[in-house]
Formats: structure tokens, C-alpha cells, sequence
């Protein structure tokens, strides 16, 4: 069993000398950022404050660059430049991060369940690139998941220097910045699809609301997103729920009156119920079916491991369905999202597509028909280690059926393209990864108490709501993979603390 080495207290406690952090240099940029807010207007001069504010914040503390990045890494997708916004942030944190380790002479990467996983996937992944047909994308899409890798050790790393420094509880940080991105975004989802008077025509549904999809410019990865939010605060929810339980139960035996006894606190709860509300209100505004259906089965896993008993959560689960399908049957679900819950099942068929009839009614389901089978004859093609990592777009030619000539960009079922970009080993190394995730959020649930439990359900609800969406399509892009190297980091601390809480009750 992996578990996360403290490290040496005299490290923590050295104070920055004068030698570290110059008060010239702290001179300088003020005269430097004087100087050029005499030449910018005041919007443009208090945009520059803010950033040289933010920059501060980063250099002191390098956990900041990453709380901005998850803020605006979703602005990728309507930014222009070598750089947008998160990865700029993300970038600085790193640096900032690095330099730190330098400070203190400690270049020491932190032990985690998931680190050798993701190594393992990396490595394979690199090495279907050497016979790629552009290095360009396949290098693209490695760096996404070295991200990931470098934001999980940067937030295991960071929280234990924070603790062993200041205490706290620095995880609360963490997932404050996590909903308020997912809140920032659902917003203006909802905005765009109850109020904004006009938007994307091939959006526009029921007649006069247009798809929520948020600064994604797309409804699905947008729904993928703020689902993220929405199962995490369920997952919070429901422990609390319990733990409200186990209060009054308490009190029940006891036989004292509630005043006599410490109750719940109820501001948290009512701020995650109401970040928890918008986001479930912005998921269902996206009208992504890949959403909706993720979103149902990550609640249902939720509510199977909810329980300390299994057969529990499997009594709450049949009543729960139940309660579904008969709420379709009587009409208290709206007609226009059963039947788009229904119909789900046309996109989740296999045949050849070259002789059909193409329609209106028909040609979203054999476009990804399409190119799910281009997907499938890669992989035959070359079924080891595939076209190349990050590759089915500049591959897809060579495969395109005759109606269907350009590319997506992904194959919109990210197994498929994985199966077509790696082969055998690569789709192989990327379900090891899950695993892994998966089996070390169960372990947190069953060991674990309070909020961290709430959070640890949280997770395994993200992470069924990833895994079904991508039946789908690719949630991999416009920097949700920064939310998920966070989301990893989250995990491995968790599971820090069950241990070293496990070890506290053996003494």
C-alpha cells in the first residue's frame, strides 16, 4: 500500500530569508507597473494591477496559479494566442512551484496510488507517437495528460507543505475554486438559455431556449463540465444528509434535547446546495444527452455506495428507479426530455453506415456512426499501438467513408478513439489508469468520515459521469483535464488522510 511521506519538519519551518525574496525586486515591479499604468487607459490599468496581483499571489504561494487556471481554463475555447488564459496560470503555478523546491532544497516528487498508473499510460502513449502521421497533435494531446500528472503532485505537494506550515484545512480551499469554476460556467449557461435574446440557430430547442454551452462554444463538453460540479456537490449532499441522521439518531438514544447538543452547520451545506442546484439546472439546459445519461448513472452509483451497506444502496437504487420510471409514465417528466432520454439508444448502435439514407432526422447518428467505424479500421489496421496518440483527425482521411470526408476531430466515443490512436496496449493502459481511480475512491469511501466521505462519493460520481460520457464523445479538451489533475490531487489527499487517521486510532 502507497501512502504519502510527510517531509522533514525543519523544511516547513524555514523562514524565506532576505536572500530569497529581494524587497528591491518587489521595488522594481512596483516602479515597472507604475510606469506603464500612466500609458494604459483605467480598464486596461486595472487589468494590469489585478494580474500583477494574481502574480504576486502566485510567486508566494504557487496553489494560487493553479485556482486561476481552473477559473479561466474554460475560456480556452474563445481565446486566441499561443497561450490562453488557464494554461498561462498553470504554467506560471509550475514555475512558481518549481522554484520553491529550489528555495528549500527539496526536489522531491510525492509518493501516490496513481502516479505509476499515469506514468505507464504516458510512456505507452509516447511511444505509439514515433510512428505517427504528426507529431504536432500527438504531442498536443501527451501534454494534456503530463498536466494532469504535474497538477497532482502539485496539489498533494503544496497542501502538506500548507498544513505542516499553517494547519488548516487547505482542501476546503480546493474545492471552493473547483465549484466556483463550475458555477461561474453554469451561469452562463443558464443565461444563455432562458434569457439571452439571440444564439447559434442549430442550438435552438423547444421552440425559443437555445442549448447552454457556456465560453465551449459546444453544449456537450459543456454539460460534461458543469456535471463534474453537480455530482461533486451531490456527493457532499448525501454525507451530509447522513451525518444529520447520525445526529438526530444521537440524540434519539441519548435522550437530550437537541440544544444540549452540537448540531450541524448549516452555511456550507446551504452554499453547496445552491452551487449544487445551478449546476444540475445548467447540465439539463444543455440538453447533451451524453450529460443527462451521465448524470443518472453517476447518481446511481452514488446512491449504491452512499450506505455502508451495499445492499442498502441497492434497495435505494431499485426505489430510486422506481421513482424514475414512474414519473415518466403519469408525465411528470416534461415529454421533450423522456423522449431525448429514450432516444439515446440510436447512438449507441454499431453497423456499416455507407449504404444509408441520409436525413435530417438522421444524419447527427450516422455522422457519429461514421465515424466510430473509421475508428474500428484503424484499429484493425494497425491494432497494437494504433495511428498514433492525438492522431484519428490526421489519420481520418485515409479511412473516411465516402459521405462523411472530414473529421470531427475525435471519433465522439473516446474508447473507440483511443483503440484507433494507441491500439490494444494504449486503451488497455488508459482502463488501468480507472482502475486504479476507481477501486482508491472506494477504498476512501468505505474508511472514511464526514465531508471527506461526502467528497470521496463526490468523486466516484465524477468519475462514472467521465466514464459513461465518453461513450459519447471527448471530454479531453478546453483544459477540463486541469479540473481532473485537481480532481486527482483532491483524491490522493484524501486518501492521505484516512490513512494517517487510521494510524492515529491503531496508537
Amino acid at each position: 500500500m502507497q501512502r504519502l511521506r510527510p517531509y522533514p519538519p525543519h523544511i516547513f519551518y524555514r523562514l524565506a530569508g532576505p536572500s530569497v525574496w529581494q524587497p528591491a525586486g518587489f521595488v522594481l515591479l512596483a516602479v515597472l507597473v507604475g510606469g506603464l499604468l500612466t500609458q494604459l487607459s483605467p480598464a486596461d490599468g486595472g487589468m494590469l494591477l489585478l494580474r500583477t496581483a494574481v502574480l504576486i499571489l502566485i510567486l508566494i504561494e504557487p496553489m494560487a496559479g493553479l485556482f486561476v487556471a481552473l477559473l479561466t481554463g474554460p475560456l480556452g475555447a474563445v481565446e486566441t494566442g499561443l497561450l490562453d488564459s488557464g494554461q498561462l496560470y498553470l504554467l506560471l503555478s509550475l514555475l512558481a512551484w518549481l522554484a520553491h523546491a529550489l528555495r528549500d532544497r527539496r526536489l522531491f516528487v510525492p509518493r501516490t496510488v496513481l502516479a505509476v498508473p499515469l506514468a505507464l499510460f504516458v510512456g505507452v502513449t509516447a511511444v505509439s507517437i514515433l510512428d505517427a502521421p504528426s507529431y504536432n497533435f500527438g504531442l498536443r494531446e501527451l501534454l494534456k495528460w503530463l498536466e494532469m500528472l504535474a497538477i497532482m503532485l502539485l496539489v498533494v505537494d503544496r497542501v502538506q507543505v500548507w498544513r505542516a506550515r499553517h494547519g488548516g484545512r487547505p482542501l476546503l480551499w480546493l474545492l471552493v475554486a473547483l465549484f466556483a469554476a463550475g458555477l461561474s460556467q453554469a451561469v452562463l449557461g443558464l443565461y444563455q438559455f432562458a434569457i439571452q435574446p439571440n444564439g447559434p440557430e442549430h442550438f435552438l430547442v423547444l421552440g425559443r431556449f437555445y442549448r447552454a454551452y457556456g465560453t465551449f462554444n459546444q453544449p456537450n463538453p459543456f454539460g460534461g463540465f458543469v456535471n463534474f460540479t453537480a455530482v461533486l456537490g451531490l456527493g457532499i449532499l448525501l454525507s451530509y444528509l447522513w451525518e444529520l441522521r447520525d445526529w438526530r439518531l444521537e440524540i434519539k438514544r441519548r435522550q437530550s434535547p437537541i440544544s444540549d447538543r452540537q448540531s450541524p452547520n448549516w452555511l456550507p451545506f446551504l452554499a453547496v446546495i445552491f452551487v449544487t442546484g445551478i449546476a444540475l439546472a445548467a447540465v439539463i439546459a444543455s440538453w447533451s444527452r451524453g450529460a443527462w445519461l451521465s448524470l443518472a448513472v453517476a447518481t446511481a452509483v452514488m446512491l449504491l455506495f452512499w450506505p455502508r451497506k451495499l445492499w442498502q444502496g441497492g434497495l435505494l437504487l431499485a426505489l430510486g428507479g422506481l421513482l424514475l420510471l414512474g414519473g415518466m409514465q403519469v408525465g411528470l417528466v416534461p415529454a421533450s426530455i423522456s423522449e431525448r432520454i429514450t432516444s439515446f439508444s440510436e447512438d449507441l448502435r454499431f453497423g456499416d453506415v455507407r449504404g444509408e439514407d441520409i436525413t435530417d432526422e438522421n444524419y447527427a447518428v450516422l455522422e457519429r456512426l461514421a465515424h466510430w467505424q473509421a475508428a474500428l479500421e484503424m484499429a484493425q489496421d494497425q491494432p497494437w499501438l494504433g495511428v498514433g496518440f492525438g492522431n484519428y483527425e490526421p489519420a481520418y482521411a485515409d479511412y473516411a467513408l465516402l459521405n462523411w470526408p472530414y473529421p470531427l476531430g475525435h471519433a465522439h466515443n473516446y474508447y473507440l478513439n483511443l483503440l484507433a490512436e494507441t491500439g490494444v496496449v494504449g486503451l488497455l493502459a488508459y482502463l488501468g489508469v480507472w482502475t486504479a481511480v476507481f477501486w482508491q475512491t472506494i477504498r476512501v469511501i468505505r474508511r472514511s468520515e464526514g465531508w471527506q466521505r461526502g467528497v470521496a462519493l463526490g468523486l466516484l460520481g465524477v468519475w462514472t459521469a467521465l466514464t459513461v460520457h465518453h461513450l459519447v464523445d471527448k471530454l479531453y479538451v478546453n483544459n477540463i483535464y486541469i479540473q481532473l489533475g485537481a480532481l486527482f490531487g483532491l483524491l490522493q489527499l484524501l486518501d492521505e488522510t484516512k490513512l494517517n487517521r487510521k494510524e492515529r486510532q491503531e496508537r
